[in-house]
C-alpha cells in the first residue's frame, strides 16, 4: 500500500497536510504523535471510512477509491477505537460477522471452521456462547480481534486497540498484534499513544506532527531521544532493553 500526497482539511484547515509514505508488507507499523497529529485521520482514510481531499492510496495496484466494498472488505480489515455493539450477540455471533464479505451472512462449512479457528486463536473457545456485554474489557477486544481474524484480510488496521486497557490487557494486545504478523503474515497498520509499545512489537514508525511525518523509518531509526523530544515537546532518554529501545520521558 502506497500514500502519496494525501491531504485532509476540516473548516479550510489542514489536518493531514501532504503525507506520503509506503506501508512495509508482511510488518507492524505504528503511527504515533501528540492529539491533534492527524495520525487516526490518516488511519480512517486507510480505511475509506473518512474521505480524503487530495492525494493517492494505491492498494494492490489500484485507487482505493476504485475498490468494490466486498472485495476490499475480503482484503483489508479495520478495528475502530468505538466499537459498541447495540445487538445481543454472543462471541461466536460476533466473530461471525468477519465472514460476512465472503458469505453475506449464510455461512457454510468453511466458514464455520475459520469462525471456530479464530475464536481458539484468541482462546475464546470457553466463553463463545457468552454474550458480548458480559465480558470484561480485554476478553471483548479479543472477540473484536478474533472478528478481524476470521475476516481473513492480509492488512488489517487497528485504532488504538490499547485504548482504555489496564497494562496487562494492553500487554496481551501488542502480543496478539505481534502474532498476527509473525504467526498469520498479517501486514498490520496501528495508531498507539504509548510509545513504548510502538517500540517493543513494531517493526517500523510513523510519527506524525501537525498533520505532517516528522519521522518515517525502522523502530531504531525513529525512537531516538532527539526525535522523540522534538515531536513531543518534552525532554526524553532513550535506553535498550532486549535490544529494543525503551523511552522514558520527565
Amino acid at each position: 500500500m502506497k500514500i502519496h500526497n494525501l491531504t485532509k482539511k476540516y473548516d479550510g484547515k489542514p489536518v493531514v497536510d501532504t503525507v506520503s509514505f509506503t506501508i512495509p508488507k508482511g510488518k507492524v507499523l505504528s503511527l504515533i504523535g501528540p492529539n491533534g497529529a492527524g495520525k487516526s485521520t490518516v488511519m480512517g482514510m486507510l480505511s475509506r471510512l473518512i474521505a480524503k481531499d487530495s492525494g493517492l492510496i494505491e492498494f494492490e495496484g489500484q485507487e482505493l477509491t476504485h475498490w468494490k466494498s466486498r472485495e476490499l472488505a475480503k482484503r483489508l480489515a479495520i478495528l475502530t477505537q468505538t466499537n459498541n455493539v447495540s445487538m445481543k450477540l454472543t462471541v461466536e455471533e460476533l466473530v461471525a460477522f468477519g465472514r460476512f464479505p465472503y458469505s453475506g451472512g449464510r455461512n457454510t462449512a468453511e466458514d464455520q471452521a475459520l469462525i471456530a479457528q479464530a475464536i481458539a486463536y484468541m482462546e475464546l473457545t470457553d466463553l463463545k456462547d457468552r454474550f458480548i456485554d458480559e465480558l470484561s474489557g480485554g476478553q471483548r477486544q479479543r472477540a473484536y480481534i478474533a472478528m478481524v481474524i476470521a475476516q481473513d484480510t492480509e492488512y488489517v488496521l487497528l485504532d488504538e486497540p490499547t485504548n482504555n486497557l489496564d497494562i496487562y490487557h494492553a500487554a496481551r494486545m501488542m502480543k496478539i498484534v505481534r502474532r498476527l504478523c509473525d504467526e498469520l503474515g498479517k501486514t498490520v497498520i496501528l495508531v498507539l499513544h504509548e510509545i513504548n509499545f510502538a517500540a517493543f512489537y513494531s517493526d517500523y514508525v510513523c510519527a506524525f506532527v501537525d498533520g505532517r511525518i516528522a519521522k518515517f523509518g525502522t523502530v531504531k531509526e525513529v525512537m531516538t531521544k532527539e526525535t522523540l523530544s522534538d515531536i513531543y515537546k518534552v525532554d526524553f532518554e532513550v535506553i535498550e532493553i532486549a535490544g529494543k529501545p525503551l523511552s522514558i520521558y520527565y
